[in-house]
């Protein structure tokens, strides 16, 4: 009886999806004199809440041409603009407002899927050190994280301070690619004061308070305000912490996720007023690097091991936010202040 229930509720949902909607579409154009789109322009502000409606109406439209139209090239945007009007009969001159929504949305739309285009490359392309280019890139990640710690030899164990597994950092990219250290260096390059914070936190969490002030006296001034009770708790609390690099690599996957799944179409289409580029990827990478660290040390995991537990409650926790259509992850560092002044 269940199973013959379901089979009758998946054969209305069919009927309706397929006639149903579609009339009642057509009475609401003819009592509104407005098409589908027009009334999603006119009635829903940009963003996010605009641009994924107009996605799922022209992708859900029985004309092969509006289907097709959100795989377009940027270049030929405007010729679809043009051909939508024209196939949906209306007159751009009374209309005028709407040719200019309508290509805001393609554009991010369009953008959105050659973004992730670019992202795949970057993360199908191994790291390589017969590569110039590559050796100056991982060379820059440490001058910027430990500017005044000169690296004595490219195969060294100092590698391991900023987060790597071993003497060569090129083996810790196997997974992301180039991805993972266009991110981190991103990230180093651009947010070099925080970037610098979270990796001193990374190393020495549970005193992380104190760590933000480098001074020997004001450390020697925090140890002197603990009572003798706190300071034997503090002598066997463990300094849990984290490799900044793998770590790092590891929020470029969760960031990737998130992307190829369509969950930051609602970030990026708030904050990318057209296409969103390789650079709002990498800001986005920020606020995640930012904001795990935060949400790890509240956490406070009993050892590294807690670590895919707290990355996983922390993902379910980025999705959530997410769902919201008005939902902008909220930057507060440098590298994302072009974010707030959109």
């Amino acid at each position: 009886t269940s199973s013959f229930a379901r089979m009758f509720v998946q054969v209305c949902l069919y009927f309706y999806c397929k006639c149903l909607w579609r009339c009642l579409k057509f009475v609401v154009r003819k009592l509104t004199g407005q098409c589908e789109l027009q009334r999603i322009c006119y009635n829903t502000k940009p963003g996010a809440a605009r641009t994924m409606k107009i996605e799922a109406s022209l992708k859900g439209s029985k004309s092969k041409r509006l289907q097709t139209s959100v795989n377009v090239h940027p270049d030929a945007i405007e010729k679809t603009i043009d051909d939508i009007m024209e196939l949906k009969r209306i007159n751009p001159d009374i209309n005028p407002q709407l040719g200019v929504s309508l290509q805001a949305c393609l554009l991010q739309i369009v953008g959105y899927r050659n973004l992730i285009a670019e992202v795949e490359k970057l993360r199908r392309e191994p790291y390589d050190s017969d590569n110039p280019q590559h050796e100056e890139m991982l060379l820059k990640l440490w001058k910027c994280l430990k500017p005044n710690s000169p690296l004595k030899a490219r195969i060294s164990k100092q590698w391991c301070e900023i987060g790597f597994q071993g003497d060569d950092p090129k083996t810790d990219f196997r997974g992301m690619g180039l991805l993972g250290l266009y991110n981190l260096v991103y990230f180093a390059e651009w947010d070099t004061e925080i970037a610098q914070q979270v990796l001193s936190d990374s190393l020495h969490p549970k005193y992380s308070d104190a760590w933000q002030y480098p001074d020997f006296n004001y450390w020697f001034f925090f140890l002197s305000q603990l009572s003798k009770a706190e300071w034997e708790k503090k002598k066997f609390d463990k300094a849990i912490g984290y490799s900044f690099a793998i770590v790092g690599i590891n929020i470029t996957d969760l960031a990737y996720n998130l992307l190829v799944s369509g969950a930051l179409k609602t970030h990026f289409y708030n904050v990318a007023p057209e296409a969103p580029t390789l650079t709002h990827f990498q800001q986005t990478f920020c606020y995640l690097m930012h904001e795990f660290h935060k949400f790890w040390i509240d956490e406070d995991p009993l050892d590294i091991m807690e670590f895919n537990r707290v990355r996983e409650k922390f993902y379910k926790q980025i999705l959530k936010q997410l769902q919201n259509p008005e939902m902008a992850l909220c930057p507060h560092f440098a590298a994302s202040e072009s974010l707030i002044n959109m």
